[in-house]
């Protein structure tokens, strides 16, 4: 009997080659469930024994000694969130360094891609002491929700006021900026009030790549370790369908440029500017990346403690 895989999630266009039963196992049966919000987590969430996760919060699980659920270092999300940083299209901030001592929202304070961000903000001598943060709904139609936990500062990383949408603050100019993963309804208009903090945030974030040398990992693939320990081969096996899909979903992508007039320039500039296998799986070719991150979670004040990677990927067994 193969083992049943209910997997969650998001809808990456990398990921349609698997939607659709072009790309498979003969030693899995695969549930692909595509969902607008990610599960709380193996275990919390029993819809699912493998999820997309994120990095942040499964470190907080490793930390806390919960271990139902097992990291595999494939990265189904990655980004290099210069690109997410937004202002008003008249505000006078360009740089980096310009958001020293300003007002700036985040959507959620512990979110992998926040973490992300304040270490670019920390690459350029702008510390969470040097701003003032406030969390909370990106716009009217997102849940007023907690997306600081117990990381709240008084005076210094707070809910905004009022539980208001950070975008229409952002319209008044009582925030200076707004840290998200994904751009509000109305952004790409022409008549946008908003725009990117940097002007050419393309070459920052080639020139980001180039110093660290990858593109920082967002989520992550988790699995019920209870079946990791029942089929040991099942993480890699799991892990080798994703790459295969991306690779398929990469050719069917280069081949159908012509979503917009400007697609196949674009990959050309990717294929030019990105390090060789800068999205591939496995713990060694990630290890520069995951090590930085498990560093900055520590001293972003996140984690107690620096993770060892070994804490965080443990092999179970070897592919049978």
């Amino acid at each position: 009997m193969l083992p049943k895989i209910r997997l969650a999630v998001r809808d990456w266009d990398y990921l349609t080659p698997l939607a659709l039963g072009e790309v498979r196992s003969p030693r899995i049966e695969l549930e692909l469930d595509r969902v607008a919000t990610l599960p709380d987590g193996i275990g919390v969430d029993t819809r699912y024994n493998a999820t997309e996760a994120s990095f942040s919060r499964h470190l907080s699980t490793v930390v806390a000694q919960d271990d139902r659920a097992l990291a595999i270092p494939n990265f189904l999300m990655r980004g290099v969130r210069h690109q997410c940083i937004i202002t008003h299209k008249d505000s006078p901030l360009k740089r980096i360094e310009d958001l020293a001592d300003k007002r700036i929202g985040v959507t959620g304070w512990r979110d992998s891609g926040s973490v992300w961000t304040r270490a670019i903000l920390r690459r350029a001598g702008v510390t969470t002491e040097d701003t003032y943060w406030y969390a909370g709904r990106l716009t009217e139609a997102h849940p007023v929700q907690d997306r600081l936990g117990e990381f709240h500062s008084p005076g210094r990383i707070e809910a905004v006021p009022g539980e208001r949408p950070m975008m229409e603050l952002l319209a008044e100019g009582w925030l200076d900026a707004v840290f998200t993963p994904f751009m509000p309804s109305g952004f790409f208009e022409p008549g946008s009030q908003f725009r990117q903090l940097l002007p050419d945030t393309r070459a920052a974030q080639a020139a980001y790549i180039r110093e660290v040398g990858y593109v920082p990992g967002i989520h992550l693939l988790t699995l019920d370790r209870s079946l990791a320990r029942a089929y040991p081969w099942l993480p890699n096996e799991l892990s080798d369908l994703i790459d295969e899909s991306r690779r398929v979903g990469t050719e069917k992508r280069r081949r159908y440029a012509e979503t917009t007039p400007f697609m196949l320039n674009e990959m050309l500039f990717a294929a030019d500017t990105l390090p060789s296998g800068w999205d591939a799986s496995g713990l060694e070719t990630n290890r520069p990346m995951i090590s930085d991150f498990l560093k900055e979670m520590h001293d972003q004040a996140i984690l107690p403690r620096v993770l060892a990677v070994e804490e965080v990927f443990q092999p179970l067994g070897v592919e049978a």
